[in-house]
C-alpha cells in the first residue's frame, strides 16, 4: 500500500467507528425509551424496571464519553497529519449537479 492508500484506510476505519458509537447511542436511547413506553402500556409503577433504566442511562453516558474520545481521536490524528506535512486526506463527498456536496460514504481523496 501507498501512503495515500493507508491515508484513505485509516480516515475509512475512523468514520466508520464514528458511526458505530452513534448507532449504538441511538440504539440505547431507543431501548430507554422501550422500557418507559413499557412500563407505561402495561401500567406498571415506575419503581418497577428503574434499576434496570438507570443501568441503562450509565451506558448512554459511558457511549457519550466514548464518542468524544473518537472525536478527540479525530482531532489527534488531523494534528498529527498535518505535522508530518501529508497533503492529502480522504473526504467523503458526492459532487451534484449544482456542484454542491453531500456525503455518500464512498471515500476520494483530495489535495489541501
Amino acid at each position: 500500500m501507498d501512503k495515500a492508500q493507508v491515508i484513505s484506510s485509516l480516515a475509512g476505519d475512523l468514520n466508520a467507528t464514528e458511526k458505530a458509537v452513534d448507532a449504538a447511542i441511538a440504539h440505547a436511547t431507543t431501548l430507554v425509551q422501550s422500557m418507559i413506553g413499557g412500563r407505561s402500556a402495561l401500567n406498571i409503577s415506575a419503581v418497577v424496571g428503574s434499576d434496570a433504566q438507570a443501568k441503562a442511562l450509565e451506558a448512554i453516558a459511558a457511549l457519550g464519553a466514548a464518542r468524544q474520545a473518537v472525536v478527540e481521536c479525530h482531532e489527534e490524528m488531523a494534528k498529527d497529519h498535518r505535522r508530518m506535512g501529508w497533503g492529502v486526506y480522504a473526504s467523503i463527498e458526492n459532487k451534484t449537479d449544482t456542484g454542491t456536496t453531500r456525503p455518500t460514504g464512498a471515500h476520494r481523496l483530495r489535495a489541501v
